[in-house]
């Protein structure tokens, strides 16, 4: 065997024995434990043989407590670029095989090299989490490579979409990466985030509580927020990734992917005629409204367990991705309270960053009351949407289904937040609030006055009416051009759909300024 053939067996060797990351037995027992390895779901991720590895060869260069006598190629974390859907995408995926996962320095900076090269060439990055976070016996140098690694979140932020899946622990300050990026997928019984973990949390305030409890991916889609997605598997939450780049264009100078649909752009829902309750106190179910409206129904709810008073998620019309923003009426009756507001903002936002146009449902009654909710600050989470609306440069087609009352017809992306095109069903009641709490502020002390109780009634309907015919109702916000104009329910998705084609060479700057003063 010449040299030459004996260095290429070595490379050979040496590349296998790195795909083995920690080894069998290690490999084996992260089996057990119901999740694959690091490059297991990169292949399920990845188009088939377009995964393209970088720095195999790395190894951690820490000399502490007998490190140097454990080194691996690839140090826990495999990292490169690929495609999906033919899609250019560069990604990393930690090994918990290799010393569970622990970042270390030259960990950092394999995954820093990626994400440097994801923004110099406009394609999205997505990290797969699965690690027991700073590894200790390299100390400073350990948290200096997350620092690193979250200043590139931030650099990238609205530049690339970023997309984090946590399909393991990640807890300290390895939390911070995925709570900078666009969306969390958590996989339901084998991930988990929290700060500090039950040990910690029961020394310090007595509290005993379990990973799950604490930070399990149920807790942080319901409760928290913190996840976007909550899956069974992990080849669900893989292809809940791939299912949201769909959506997604490569970058902020890009539009994102056309998909051919056989849904007609015309076609009508006589159902949506008759969708709306005669009584406005009653519920009815917005999913029902977004699935005829959408191409083919299809719908990729963001934060489903969240704050369901308002829908959030990705949807096509006519071919073209759109952001669709939702008060759910079915829910706490559509209201705008804190965790609402969070949640359409960050949404809003997102899709403003990445060219993506926003179509708002709107049947909201108002702000949420309330010492809890004034105490937790929804004056200033209410501006977030508010502020997000306002400042969105995408194209923006609301409709106004029927109740639009007070600050939250406002925030609800109208007319005076540069709304594009505002439509209005019949149905629609557009007014400071509704007749019964207005008559209550405007006639109370006349009403009260009349002292046969079938008179005082009469007279309190006869004021609704008056103000119901007034102002509770879609022609009165129309005759100032606030409403674009009034739409027949069953046409909803061709004059959403012509509006938007009307608004496809939109093009609107704010003024410059080194960045925004969004109300945290």
């Amino acid at each position: 065997m010449s040299i030459q053939q004996e260095k290429i067996k070595e490379l050979v060797e040496r590349r296998a024995t790195a795909r083995m990351g920690g080894g069998q037995k290690r490999i084996d027992a992260q089996h057990q434990k119901g999740k694959l390895t690091a490059r297991e779901r990169l292949s399920i991720l990845l188009d088939e043989g377009s995964f393209e590895e970088f720095d195999m060869f790395v190894r951690h260069r820490c000399t502490n407590f007998g490190m140097e006598k454990t080194r691996f190629d690839g140090d826990g974390v495999v990292t490169g670029m690929g495609t999906i859907d033919g899609r250019l995408v560069y990604v990393s995926a930690q090994d918990f095989t290799v010393s569970g996962g622990s970042m270390s320095e030259t960990m950092a900076q394999k995954i820093c090299k990626v994400m440097d090269m994801a923004v110099r060439n406009g394609a999205p990055f997505i990290g797969l989490n699965d690690s027991g976070g700073a590894r200790i016996q390299e100390g400073i140098c350990s948290l200096a490579g997350y620092g690193e690694i979250f200043e590139r979140n931030i650099l990238a932020s609205g530049v690339i979409p970023q997309i984090s899946g946590i399909f393991g622990p990640c807890a300290g300050g390895a939390v911070y990466s995925p709570a900078l990026t666009d969306f969390t997928i958590m996989i339901k019984d084998t991930s988990y985030m929290f700060l500090t973990g039950p040990g910690v949390v029961k020394t310090v305030t007595g509290e005993e509580v379990t990973q799950e409890e604490l930070g399990g991916a149920s807790i942080h889609a319901t409760k928290s927020g913190v996840a976007h997605f909550a899956a069974d598997s992990e080849e669900e939450g893989l292809q809940t990734i791939k299912d949201i780049f769909s959506f997604l264009p490569s970058n902020n100078k890009e539009e994102a992917p056309f998909a051919e649909t056989s849904d007609p752009a015309g076609r009508a829902d006589d159902s949506l005629n008759d969708i709306i309750p005669d009584n406005p106190n009653k519920a009815y179910d917005m999913y029902k409204v977004i699935g005829s409206i959408i191409d083919d129904g299809k719908f990729l709810e963001v934060h489903s367990s969240w704050a369901k008073n308002i829908i959030i998620g990705f949807a096509r019309m006519n071919g073209r991705s759109v952001g669709i923003v939702a008060n759910q009426p079915n829910f706490l009756a559509g209201v705008l309270d804190i965790n609402a507001s969070r949640k359409a903002a960050r949404f809003v936002r997102f899709c403003d960053a990445f060219n993506i146009p926003l179509v708002t449902l709107v049947d909201v009654p108002g702000f949420l009351c309330g010492t809890q909710q004034e105490y937790g600050g929804i004056i200033t989470n209410g501006a977030k949407l508010l502020y997000a609306y306002g400042e969105a440069t995408v194209p923006k087609v609301t409709v106004t289904l029927r109740k639009s009352y007070g600050g939250a017809h406002i925030t609800m992306s109208c007319k005076q937040l540069r709304g594009d095109i505002n439509y209005a069903w019949p149905s629609a009641n557009i007014a400071v609030m509704g007749a019964e709490g207005a008559v209550e502020i405007l006639y109370s002390k006349e009403i009260k006055a009349i002292e046969n109780p079938v008179a005082q009634a009469q007279a309190a309907e006869d004021r609704k009416k008056e103000y119901n015919d007034l102002f509770c109702n879609p022609y009165n916000a129309a005759s100032y051009g606030y409403i674009d104009d009034v739409i027949e329910p069953r046409n909803t998705r061709f004059r959403v759909i012509r509006a938007l084609e009307q608004l496809a060479g939109k093009k609107q700057e704010n003024p410059w300024k080194k960045h925004d003063n969004l109300p945290l």
